[in-house]
């Protein structure tokens, strides 16, 4: 399930655009001011964005330019009830993906966020990590843990939990993971990849005999949905 950060202060939009991505399958957050939505959109891991530039406390252009200059790359789509060329220039360049003018078509937004989301890498932010279920990954660091408590990672189980999340929800061959884990030069059997997703199953799962993150796709390899 993709997951979108909507930071807009109407709250009638708010709970229309909400109930809708909601039934069209995303999780969606709300917040309703430029401060918070900084904050969270920095500092958790979403999918995609929708700023609205008119905001209290902190604009949707400072937020955007802030999140651009701690290198947080998560696509976003600027809603405004501007109309002006200019504005949207302004947005573009300052790092948005897209532009969105109130009021607006929800299946052209709709199609713009797939558009979006379809193109875009799931790339966590290196120095912020990334979480899920119980598990808290610093990749700055190179730590696991788990409900708070350290997880024992080789180097290779780390660098292997790393490639998932950075393609979550993507269909992963065990080939590619070899290459892109392992390296060329590596070369291990494909049993190898088996084994390592195995072990760390065992480490994060709550039940590995019944994973609910790194999931098998019979016939092809291995799907992250933490």
């Amino acid at each position: 399930m993709k997951r979108i950060l909507l930071v807009e202060d109407e709250p009638g939009l708010v709970l229309t655009l909400r109930d809708r991505l909601t039934r069209e399958g995303y999780a969606v957050d709300t917040t309703g001011d430029g401060e918070s939505g900084l904050a969270r959109a920095a500092g958790e891991a979403f999918d995609l964005v929708l700023l609205d530039v008119m905001l209290p406390r902190l604009g949707g252009f400072d937020v955007l330019k802030e999140l651009r200059k701690r290198n947080v790359e998560t696509p976003v789509i600027m809603l405004t009830a501007r109309g002006q060329v200019v504005d949207k220039v302004v947005g573009l360049k300052l790092g948005a993906d897209d532009y969105v003018t109130k009021p607006f078509e929800m299946v052209e937004l709709l199609a713009r966020i797939e558009a979006k989301l379809r193109r875009a890498p799931v790339t966590p932010h290196p120095t912020l990590g990334y979480q899920f279920g119980g598990i808290r990954v610093d990749f700055r660091r190179a730590e696991v843990t788990k409900e708070g408590a350290a997880l024992e990672l080789s180097a290779r189980e780390f660098q292997l939990l790393k490639y998932f999340i950075e393609h979550r929800g993507a269909t992963l061959t065990r080939e590619e993971l070899l290459n892109e884990v392992w390296g060329y030069n590596a070369m291990p059997s494909t049993r190898t990849v088996d084994v390592h997703v195995a072990w760390l199953r065992q480490k994060i799962e709550p039940n590995p005999r019944h994973p609910q993150f790194v999931l098998t796709v019979h016939g092809m390899g291995y799907k992250f949905a933490g």
